[in-house]
């Protein structure tokens, strides 16, 4: 198990240099710094890529706690701790800002703790942009709660779910509940916390009961000479329990949770790159695909063979991919773009396929006519117009695949050998059932295939 994560966590990183690698060319070769209004858009997703490889290298577990206002996070974490380095109180809201503390459990793993402000604290919007970005940074989310969640808990956790991050329910404060009463509250968290009424209910490593920092409890004391005396005293914590499922989540599956967290920010870097790449560049695009459209139709409307013009339709669709992967600054080979050319037939509904069917019939017709043309003036005009007829459908279908690689290319460097998903779904489809990860395949799989169909523009 452990080489397998370590195959994770080393895929990751060549993934990760891999774009930083290509990147680092456009920024050498000029095609950044000759566009200054591009460089600056994507300078931001350029820092996260860096800063996510560093964060892969520094081999650092990140666990964040979040929860509503007193519900114990600080000092669920001080409990992880051994020692008050977080400040609790009383009040609501006294952590105000995220905080991170480091965290040695044991053996080799190195982990970050992160305090976060409630969830509903006042100024609303900034604490939720300040949420998504100590989400963001996260391999392990705890979810801190005190009993039942309230109906604000649980849209919180929904929010959470949707980051795609495995997740934690701990029950904090049971020392202030009844056997009778923590099994019930434990009962609806397993079904709750799965995040939507129809999945799964957690499982046992996915919910723990803890008392972080228990209430102080009034001991009678009663002493050899008959006195009897009253003194408060403060239970031990409950955190032996947490403390060990976090490090048998670490071990079993520590380094690619890791390297999942780092692929899935990578990903989503690429992606913005590229978007933002695509909405400076539309006019230019347009006209390229407009360029080879008209190309591509006289291509295949003049040329008399028929296979041969049929392979010259398809050297202009890879062409026009390759120019628009050239012009968005993206890498591509002419074997990805083949590729992608593959999946945009594929995935058109079979509605490319049976254009290219019949323009191949028409070129059929097209050049028996020309053939035979000296024994029957006529058939020049039937060439003629099976020339035009094709042109139009090559034309057609030159505008569809340049608009569906305009979709495909959005997606940045995520394709590829070592692409963001490729490198994903090679990771989820490697964990064994047992593990947390394992429950996030349905979540993570949703981005599964190209994402993109040939669409059709008039």
């Amino acid at each position: 198990m452990r080489n397998l994560q370590e195959t994770h966590l080393n895929r990751a990183r060549a993934s990760l240099r891999q774009t930083l690698s290509w990147y680092g060319y456009l920024r050498k070769s000029g095609q950044l710094s000759s566009n200054p209004e591009l460089a600056g858009l994507v300078k931001p997703e350029l820092e996260t890529l860096n800063t996510t490889l560093n964060k892969l290298d520094s081999n650092v577990i990140k666990i964040a706690a979040f929860g509503l206002v007193s519900r114990g996070k600080s000092a669920v974490l001080n409990a992880l701790l051994g020692d008050k380095i977080l400040q609790t109180g009383p009040l609501n809201g006294v952590t105000q800002w995220p905080r991170s503390v480091r965290w040695q459990p044991g053996g080799k793993v190195q982990v970050e703790l992160i305090d976060t402000p409630g969830l509903d604290e006042i100024e609303g919007e900034s604490r939720a942009q300040m949420a998504r970005e100590v989400v963001r940074q996260a391999d392990l989310i705890l979810f801190v709660v005190s009993g039942d969640i309230t109906r604000t808990e649980y849209q919180a956790l929904l929010e959470l779910r949707k980051s795609q991050k495995p997740l934690i329910l701990v029950f904090n404060k049971i020392d202030l509940y009844p056997d009778t009463d923590r099994a019930a509250i434990y009962e609806n968290l397993q079904q709750l916390g799965a995040g939507h009424p129809q999945a799964q209910p957690l499982l046992p490593d996915e919910i723990v009961m803890v008392a972080a920092e228990p209430a102080p409890m009034e001991v009678r004391l009663e002493w050899p000479d008959g006195r009897v005396s009253y003194e408060w005293e403060t239970p031990p914590t409950q955190v032996d329990e947490l403390k060990q499922t976090i490090l048998n989540i670490l071990n079993r599956e520590g380094r690619s949770l890791l390297a999942l967290n780092a692929l899935i920010q990578a990903r989503e870097a690429e992606a913005a790159i590229a978007q933002k790449t695509v909405d400076l560049r539309e006019q230019e695009a347009e006209n390229i695909i407009w360029q080879y459209t008209k190309y591509k139709a006289l291509v295949v409307g003049l040329n008399p063979i028929a296979v041969l013009d049929i392979l010259g339709g398809t050297v202009a669709d890879l062409l026009l991919i390759r120019a628009l992967a050239r012009l968005y600054g993206l890498p591509i080979t002419s074997y990805e773009a083949g590729k992608i050319l593959k999946t945009i037939l594929l995935s058109s509904g079979g509605l490319l396929l049976t254009e290219l069917g019949s323009s191949f019939l028409l070129g059929l017709g097209k050049s028996t006519a020309a053939l035979t043309s000296g024994d029957n003036p006529t058939n020049i005009t039937a060439s003629f117009g099976s020339a035009i007829a094709q042109g139009g459908i090559a034309g057609y279908g030159a505008y569809a695949v340049g608009k569906a690689a305009q979709v495909y290319l959005e997606q940045g460097c995520t394709w590829g050998q070592l692409g963001a998903n490729t490198v994903i779904q090679e990771i989820l489809s490697q964990v064994e059932p047992n593990t947390i990860v394992y429950r996030l395949r349905q979540e993570l799989g949703g981005m599964r295939g190209t994402g993109f169909s040939a669409r059709r523009s008039a």
